[in-house]
């Protein structure tokens, strides 16, 4: 992103580690070769809802959405509205694809989702100040060393940004299961108290999942190794 102004919150070093994992099965292959370029999001220029999806719906964004379960649940609950979805790590790509395709014709395909295979924040850079009405960081990569806490997704860096591009009244939700990173996240939200405020007035409002957020294989995972799951939205100012 070296294109970026200085200042520009995008200005970042890379927040995200390997990108490709296990070979991916023949037909996960098959829908990264034919599925993915029909519904990947432009390389250049701007992303807006019209230029996606030739209206002016509603539009979500996820960051690094893993399998795609969560984003797929979500689309398929809310057809009328435009989802971005952005991953680095080719085989939740692939993951994601089969949900959007249908698994397998056990569902009606899904078709209003976009993806990005790459870098987040360099697509949300070009979307339109104001124009997201949700945007969505699940069980983001904790980089738990504190000498790596600068590639954590939540930070000023990309809360500025996140900020920029919600409209207001906007929802961002954030869900983590790792202590560590649950507590630099609140100490960074409390910084940008100026720009959202919490949706919560009890504990349990952050403890158990809301209605309408899909559970993640991750989530699913973490929960049956005992850890406990914290919840988060946020509206924007």
């Amino acid at each position: 992103m070296s294109a970026n102004k200085p200042g520009d919150p995008t200005t970042l070093n890379r927040l995200y580690g390997r990108s490709v994992g296990k070979p991916l099965r023949k037909g996960q292959q098959a829908l990264v070769e034919t599925l993915l370029p029909r519904i990947a999001v432009p390389v250049e220029g701007p992303v807006t809802a019209t230029r996606l999806f030739g209206d002016t719906r509603p539009l979500h964004f996820e960051i690094g959405f893993g399998g795609g379960e969560h984003l797929a649940g979500r689309a398929d609950m809310l057809p009328d509205h435009g989802f971005i979805g952005a991953e680095p790590f080719l085989n939740g790509v692939a993951q994601a694809l089969t949900h959007i395709d249908g698994d397998g014709g056990a569902h009606p395909p899904i078709g209003n989702i976009r993806i990005h295979h790459g870098d987040a924040l360099e697509v949300l850079a070009r979307i339109p100040d104001g124009a997201l009405s949700f945007l969505y960081l699940l069980h983001p990569d904790p980089w738990p060393k504190a000498r790596h806490a600068k590639r954590r997704m939540m930070n000023d860096g990309p809360l500025k940004l996140i900020a920029a591009k919600l409209k207001p009244g906007g929802e961002f939700r954030f869900g983590t299961d790792h202590p560590v990173y649950l507590r630099h996240a609140l100490m960074v939200m409390r910084r940008h108290g100026a720009a959202f405020d919490w949706l919560c007035d009890k504990p349990a409002d952050f403890q158990n999942r809301p209605s309408g957020w899909p559970e993640t294989r991750y989530e699913a995972k973490a929960r049956a190794q005992g850890h406990e799951i914290w919840y988060f939205r946020y509206r924007r100012r």
